[in-house]
């Protein structure tokens, strides 16, 4: 690509990324400190991608989804998982009507633009496989009928870290069809006095206003692929993928005790992809290294198998994670 075709493309994405400092602003109303929360459900809403949450109660969770919803005039629907739910809970159900004695469709939770699946490691395979087909396929089946998802379609499903008696974890296999996994800390001193002054003053927390139409949130998507990225940048992606399936191969031996399985082809299409999201954030036209640095964790962190080995030491994905990086020679 020519530098005057980049310098075009630059200025292009510069516009169009425009509304991500009114989105931003606005969920700022709401939401105090959380930046990273908040740029990873950008990330997913510009990707079409799935996030996975891990946090302790009271972080602010659904806060923000809700407070994303609003200010980007979208439907929000937030599902509690539960040991006794059921697919149709979800999904939706047939529902008799005597006086035309027909069945009627009654949609469920899942037809909306945000969904919170709070706490999904409560419900039984049954239910989490539901939820995970509608995200993958974008359409759910009742009864006879198909409807397609109105996009956009985003699922912010989490689970808590701490309380694992009675759950149903989810399997290796659904978990890397989340595009993100991103766990969530607590505030900072500073953000939490101001959490405290929000709750305990005499007005409530500021009036979130729909900044962004849902149309801007589609042409987006389509700018964020024409995000330019380098050979380079793509082999660096690869470099860091494979070093996680065979490390020895980048002279990380000394892990491969650890691995017990490495990112999938999905690891290296989502790193991609949120590569070129997050330059989107940016606004830039370019994809440069910092960028796939930037979300690397979130993106492989549960695409990342650990052996006894490893369990045994307390070594984490994130471990893991942060030698690749250091190890994998950055263009």
């Amino acid at each position: 690509m020519q530098s005057i075709d980049i310098e075009a493309l630059n200025q292009q994405i510069y516009l169009d990324s425009a509304f991500v400092e009114r989105l931003k602003s606005e969920t700022a109303q709401v939401i105090v400190g959380q930046h990273h929360m908040i740029d990873r459900l950008l990330l997913g809403l510009l990707t079409k991608g799935h996030i996975l949450l891990e946090g302790l109660p009271g972080l602010a969770k659904t806060l923000a989804i809700k407070t994303l919803s609003q200010a980007v005039d979208a439907r929000f629907s937030r599902i509690q998982f539960t040991p006794d739910l059921l697919p149709a809970d979800i999904i939706g159900t047939m529902i008799y009507n005597p006086s035309t004695n027909d069945f009627n469709v009654r949609k469920g939770p899942i037809f909306a633009n945000f969904i919170l699946a709070d706490e999904i490691n409560r419900a039984p395979a049954k239910v989490q496989s539901a939820l995970l087909e509608a995200m993958q396929e974008r359409q759910v089946t009742i009864g006879t009928n198909t409807f397609k998802l109105e996009e956009p379609f985003l699922v912010l499903a989490t689970q808590n870290p701490i309380e694992q008696e009675g759950t149903y974890p989810l399997p290796e296999a659904q978990m890397d069809r989340f595009m993100l996994k991103v766990k969530i800390t607590y505030p900072g001193k500073e953000d939490e006095l101001e959490i405290i002054r929000r709750n305990l003053g005499s007005s409530s927390f500021g009036a979130v206003r729909p900044v962004v139409k849902t149309e801007e949130i589609i042409k987006a998507r389509e700018s964020v692929r024409k995000v330019y990225m380098d050979e380079k940048i793509e082999r660096y992606i690869l470099d860091i993928v494979f070093a996680t399936r065979t490390p020895e191969g980048h002279n990380l031996g000394r892990l491969k005790p650890l691995i017990s399985y490495g990112g999938s082809p999905r690891a290296s299409i989502n790193l991609a992809l949120a590569a070129k999201a997050q330059a989107f954030l940016h606004r830039r036209g370019y994809v440069i290294p910092e960028d796939v640095r930037s979300v690397a964790l979130d993106v492989m962190r549960h695409r990342i198998g650990l052996t006894y080995e490893a369990e045994a030491e307390n070594i984490t994905q994130e471990d893991l994670i942060h030698q690749v990086l250091d190890a994998v020679e950055v263009p």
